[in-house]
């Protein structure tokens, strides 16, 4: 992605690239899908797309420049948000979604890194190269009947049947994010894509509370409504999500908010590099590898997500300063170790200075 000015109007604009050494068939048809997609929107929270075309082999799309940073990098800078400003930058971000349902698309890869929070308080959705028509088969989309996505953002249903996704798919995701915004962590951290997806459909998050005692239940219960399990019981469209969310949200975030850092979409090399952590979301891509999970998961996807879940499913250690969550099986070998240990340690203790007194006389 790489910033620019038109010569001519002045205007400062995004112009996102294929790389030339990716520019195979599969790639080129995927790239001008996505443009295809992006050209039907023009709506306030939705990035807008002004131009496209090619150069020889080179293929780009012109969308409109979006200071600020994302959504991703905006808590990892300034850790967990509050319920206010996570709930204004999901509802902007539902708002944009519906806009697209509505035209027959959904997303497919919704997540911190796609939302886009400008300095005035603005949210806009952006990277629409994984989109899907609603209820349509498209013989030209290469991905159609896959998995495709980020691991830690994928609903139930787009793991086992992703050929029959819905607006519901992304308001599951748009949950996992909003999860994210509020506690610093991923709904379920550690493991490999595939044990990622197997707990997306079998097991349920911890309580965001145990990261973010500011959070009112009431809250908490929204975030478990667009993350549940099974697609019938979760709320199933944008608008519902906007509804559920405006007692916290406002209009804008604050405007310091959005000024985190250097604009998210620029020249590469211009951001200070991002500090690796263990807390951020997996990268987008097509998981052929995980289609046993879906085998084995079907029937589990009934399950209603409770707001609260056990100790036992956390996996990776918890944002400095928030209530620890220790696995309940891994405080059991310490705790008997202690028990066994002591004893025997006071024994040989008390044994070596009854020897040694002996010695002394």
């Amino acid at each position: 992605m790489f910033k620019a000015e038109h010569r001519l109007m002045g205007r400062i604009v995004a112009v996102k690239v294929l790389p030339r050494h990716r520019s195979t068939p599969d790639a080129i048809a995927s790239f001008t899908r996505e443009i295809r997609a992006q050209a039907q929107f023009d709506h306030e929270n939705l990035v807008r797309a002004f131009d496209a075309g090619h150069d020889g082999n080179v293929y780009f799309l012109v969308t409109e420049f979006v200071p600020g940073t994302d959504l991703r990098r905006l808590v990892r800078v300034r850790g967990k948000l509050s319920m206010q400003d996570a709930a204004t930058i999901i509802s902007q971000a539902a708002r944009g979604l519906g806009h697209a349902h509505s035209r027959g698309l959904v997303h497919r890869d919704v997540k911190p890194g796609n939302l886009l929070v400008t300095p005035d308080g603005q949210t806009k959705v952006s990277d629409l190269g994984l989109a899907s028509f609603l209820g349509v088969d498209d013989p030209d989309d290469p991905r159609a009947g896959r998995i495709v996505g980020t691991a830690d953002y994928l609903s139930p249903e787009h793991i086992i049947s992703p050929s029959h996704l819905s607006a519901a798919s992304d308001i599951y995701s748009l949950g996992c994010t909003m999860y994210y915004a509020v506690t610093g962590k991923v709904p379920f951290p550690g493991g490999t894509s595939r044990d990622k997806a197997r707990r997306h459909c079998e097991e349920i998050p911890l309580n965001p509370r145990r990261f973010n005692l500011e959070l009112t239940d009431d809250f908490v219960d929204v975030v478990a409504a667009m993350m549940e399990k099974d697609p019938k019981r979760r709320l199933a469209t944008a608008q519902d999500v906007i509804q559920r969310l405006a007692p916290w949200a406002g209009e804008a975030v604050p405007p310091a908010l959005g000024e985190v850092v250097a604009p998210a979409t620029q020249l590469p090399g211009s951001l200070p590099p991002a500090m690796p952590s263990q807390n951020s979301d997996t990268e987008p891509g097509w998981f052929e590898d995980l289609e046993d999970v879906a085998e084995g998961s079907a029937s589990q996807v009934t399950q209603r997500t409770d707001p609260v879940a056990s100790a036992e499913h956390e996996t990776e250690r918890d944002l400095p300063g928030a209530p620890r969550a220790v696995p309940i099986e891994a405080e059991a070998p310490w705790f008997l170790a202690v028990l066994f240990f002591v004893p025997l340690l006071t024994a040989a203790g008390l044994l070596v200075t009854s020897i040694a007194i002996k010695a002394l006389r």
